[in-house]
């Protein structure tokens, strides 16, 4: 293609760059550095969440300036604006974790509002905590104008004692601490090595599935998912993304081109194979929304029965995520799919090109020194470890991580607790037995509001060496550090009067991974009694964000978006 015949690139900004009318628009502009010639250059948001709130973004700023540098010397001009970040490490177990998952509606809606009002012809989104991914996702699918994701890497491991440690064992810490099991000062120790630098949760947790199912979905370049933020390769794997940019503002790529049903298909595929969280669930269906494409919660459970898990990794498993890196990273694990015929190899991706055609050059196999990425003929499990239950507590569904779990059916009497707090206590005083099935209600996403992660209890739960032996249920969600016998996304929540706010202690509840069943042993002429005599909690906040969140979201079962 000649120079001539390049397409214009600024399809978007020429509303405010171009004719007399728009010379105050351009006076503004020059303000910021414009000079005659860039009025005709395509404007390309740089959207950074850059944030001094948590380590996972803390390290954003100067990959963000990557961004900026190389898109102005690709011929664009840049304009770097802010986003937000929640801290779920430092926000977990207080009331702040409720501002957790509505701050993907915020990112979202942040991302949206600028690139539109400021009418950009692009947008790379430079993001780290968990959130910041679904939350730029949405926001891309809703603008649908050329996007790339860049993520702003994961933390490398600590260390103590020769084990790798990251923040999830220092949860597990306060759980040990309290059983006795270790020192005060062991817990110090722990909490002083297990974050030694600037990046997203060291394991297979949420950031990082998220991550990693992004790049599946094609909206990240290839490696990206599981590059440390402090290593060299990835400033250089920003620039890659940023110069990215213009061959699909040339091509007019956009996420609708990209984000089709089966590249979701192939992040779910992903996201079993690398034993991910339980929160891909509810951001992959949030994300897919805008995309009309039908996906459910069932998708899920049919794709999990085909796709085995076969990496090994925290927090249930030995490695972190970048081991994985090493081993070969996502391009392997989705090399290794796309031979077994369990991911989609036509899907477009960021580069220009085909999943397949950017896995031409994989090995088959990862490398023989690794012991990250197992055969997939001999995985961990022949499943995907994330179930869909269903029954009368769940009729909407709820989500079950089941990696590194013994028990396929537990059943127990009721502890039923009105908020997380109160649990938390009950399991750090010793007030849980053995064979107890906890439930944790109205922590939904309209109850609590806000769909707190219960990390602070499932980790407290192993530490006092009952991960195997207890049971949790919950309308709330978890960290994607969390295992062991616990279940969330209970839909519908106690909030809108789902059977899960019915349940009284002692009640004999069954949690069933074989048969995919959620249920309390009550007849329905029980419930329906229970029912007639409940009355929903009023409402924990009566103005500001949380306020609103909580009018306006939907069920977790269809991913607790907030424009339903």
């Amino acid at each position: 293609m000649t120079e001539e015949a390049k397409p214009a690139l600024n399809r978007k900004s020429r509303v405010v760059t171009q004719g007399d009318r728009r010379s105050p628009n351009r006076s503004m502009l020059r303000a910021v550095g414009f000079t005659d010639s860039d009025f005709e250059k395509p404007i390309i948001g740089v959207a950074n969440g850059q944030s001094d709130v948590t380590p996972c973004n803390a390290g954003l700023g100067k990959l963000a300036e990557i961004a900026k540098s190389e898109i102005k010397d690709s011929g664009g001009m840049p304009q770097m604006f802010g986003t937000i970040t929640v801290s779920d490490g430092i926000s977990m177990g207080t009331e702040g974790m409720k501002c957790s998952l509505v701050s993907r509606e915020v990112i979202a809606d942040s991302i949206e509002t600028v690139c539109r009002g400021a009418n950009l012809d692009a947008v790379i989104c430079v993001g780290g905590c968990d959130k910041n991914m679904p939350g730029a996702l949405i926001a891309m699918a809703r603008l649908d104008i050329p996007s790339i994701f860049v993520y702003g890497g994961t933390i490398k491991p600590g260390h103590l004692d020769g084990k790798d440690l990251t923040v999830v064992s220092s949860f597990e810490a306060v759980g040990q601490f309290s059983a006795g099991s270790i020192s005060h000062d062991q817990l110090i120790d722990i909490e002083n090595n297990a974050c030694p630098g600037f990046g997203s949760c060291g394991g297979m947790y949420t950031a990082n599935t998220m991550s990693s199912a992004i790049e599946a979905m094609g909206m990240s370049m290839p490696y990206s998912s599981t590059m440390s933020n402090e290593d060299k390769e990835k400033g250089l794997n920003t620039q890659k993304s940023a110069q990215a940019l213009f061959p699909m503002l040339e091509r007019n790529i956009t996420p609708k081109d990209i984000l089709t049903r089966e590249a979701f298909e192939n992040a779910i595929s992903v996201v079993m194979a690398v034993g991910g969280s339980t929160n891909a669930v509810l951001h992959l269906l949030a994300i897919s929304s805008y995309m009309n494409l039908g996906l459910t919660i069932d998708d899920f459970e049919a794709i999990r029965q085909k796709v085995p898990h076969f990496c090994d990794l925290k927090p249930s498993g030995q490695f972190v995520t970048v081991d994985l890196h090493h081993a070969g990273g996502i391009p392997q694990v989705m090399k290794m799919l796309l031979n077994k015929g369990l991911l989609h190899g036509d899907c477009m991706t960021v580069t220009g090109k085909t999943i397949a055609e950017n896995l031409k050059d994989i090995p088959d196999q990862p490398g023989s020194d690794q012991k990250v990425i197992l055969p997939v003929e001999t995985p961990l499990s022949p499943e995907g470890h994330l179930v869909i239950l269903k029954g009368n507590i769940s009729p909407e569904g709820s989500v079950a991580k089941v990696s590194g779990i013994k028990s396929r059916r537990v059943e127990g009497p009721a502890r039923v607790f009105n908020s997380e707090e109160d649990c938390l206590d009950a399991i750090i005083t010793d007030k849980i037995n053995e064979g107890d099935i906890i439930v944790i209600r109205y922590e939904g996403p309209k109850g609590g509001p806000g769909m707190r992660e219960m990390l602070a209890p499932t980790s407290a739960i192993v530490g006092k060496g009952l991960g195997d032996k207890v049971g949790l249920i919950t309308d709330g969600r978890f960290s994607g550090g969390t295992y062991g016998l616990v279940v969330g996304h209970v839909a519908p929540e106690a909030q809108v009067g789902g059977v899960i706010a019915l349940i009284e202690k002692g009640d004999t509840i069954v949690i069933d991974i074989s048969k995919r069943r959620l249920d309390v042993l009550l007849s329905d002429d029980e419930l329906k009694q229970r029912k007639e005599k409940w009355k929903p909690l009023p409402p924990k906040y009566k103005r500001g964000v949380l306020a609103k969140y909580a009018k306006l979201v939907s069920s977790a079962s269809i991913g607790a978006i907030t424009d339903e």
